[in-house]
């Protein structure tokens, strides 16, 4: 008589294939997160800087200036966004935006009689690049 034994479980073949398949799947999905991670951050200095522009005019509206530092305006900004006021007066203000995860990414605005600072060109668009 022939006993016959049932085999559970699976191969070393059909193992490798799935492991295969999870790594492919990684390596597409990885890079999407970065993208998307990257936008956040951008999304984050786009922001923080639309608030700087609505302090800058609540703090014009009491000082007639505008605030050259950013403290003294009342703002604070996002984890990790650096804003720095370039030029700010009776007249104007300017400001660059950057997040050290998001290099080499740099946002700016300007508002008024002041010069411009790289990458605006358009008085009170947040332009990046």
């Amino acid at each position: 008589m022939a006993t016959h034994r049932i085999r559970t479980g699976f191969t070393l073949i059909e193992l490798l294939i799935v492991v295969v398949i999870i790594g492919i799947l990684a390596a597409i999905a990885i890079p999407k997160f970065q993208d998307t991670k990257a936008k956040a951050y951008a999304t984050s200095i786009k922001s923080d800087l639309k608030n700087l522009t609505s302090m800058q005019e609540s703090y014009f509206y009491y000082h007639e200036t505008y605030a050259n530092a950013v403290g003294s305006a009342g703002f604070a900004s996002s984890r990790g966004v650096n804003i720095a006021i370039a030029e700010a007066n009776g007249r104007g203000w300017s400001a660059t935006a950057t997040h050290p995860s998001a290099q080499p990414l740099t946002c700016a605005v300007y508002y008024g009689d002041v010069t411009p600072v790289s990458p605006a060109t358009q008085e009170g668009v947040i332009e990046c690049q």
